[in-house]
């Protein structure tokens, strides 16, 4: 198995320091949640114990960014999430999210199938780097969740601004590739 395919072990010292066992050094839960984003599975473990902390660590990088106003996740899920704890649909919920982004990530991969096939500039020269870019600014963008609409980012102060910003830059590429087809 490829080192990329197993997780990234991150052990957890007594003074609470993250330390990266691939690069030996400290790590921040930023840095953690950049592994992740770029598509990495992270496993964080209490160096004296040899707890599993991973869920706890992942948990405070969704907290920290849902504090920082990158909101994800809508009032109404995360409060039907506070209650899921004391109901008995808390025994579903685990593998109704899990199927949901399984879903989600399968309908996502479809469609960039779908659109690379439609696409008669697929054949241009360089089409597959500009793609790319494309893929990153998107991948940049969104958090990692490309081509998913994120609930709550609608409501929040900048959005227009943001899809406005999102727009020009997509009629600038727009530009170039008509440049390029001439």
């Amino acid at each position: 198995m490829a080192d990329t395919e197993k997780p990234l072990l991150i052990k957890r010292y007594a003074s609470r320091r993250l330390y990266n066992t691939e690069t030996s050094d400290y790590v921040t839960l930023e840095d953690i949640a950049g592994f992740i984003r770029d598509g990495r599975e992270v496993q964080i473990v209490d160096l004296k114990s040899g707890d599993d902390l991973t869920r706890q660590y992942l948990l405070q990088i969704v907290a920290e960014h849902e504090s920082k106003g990158q909101s994800v996740l809508p009032i109404n899920v995360l409060t039907d999430l506070v209650r899921s704890y004391t109901t008995q649909a808390g025994t579903m919920v685990p593998q109704f999210l899990a199927a949901s982004f399984d879903a989600m990530r399968e309908s996502q991969s479809k469609w960039l199938e779908n659109v690379n096939s439609l696409n008669p500039m697929a054949k241009m020269p360089g089409f597959e780097a500009m793609q790319a870019q494309q893929a990153a600014f998107l991948k940049a963008m969104t958090g990692g969740m490309a081509g998913s609409t994120l609930p709550g980012k609608e409501d929040s102060p900048g959005a227009d601004e943001d899809l406005d910003a999102i727009r020009k830059q997509l009629a600038d590429l727009q530009s170039k590739l008509s440049k390029l087809d001439k």
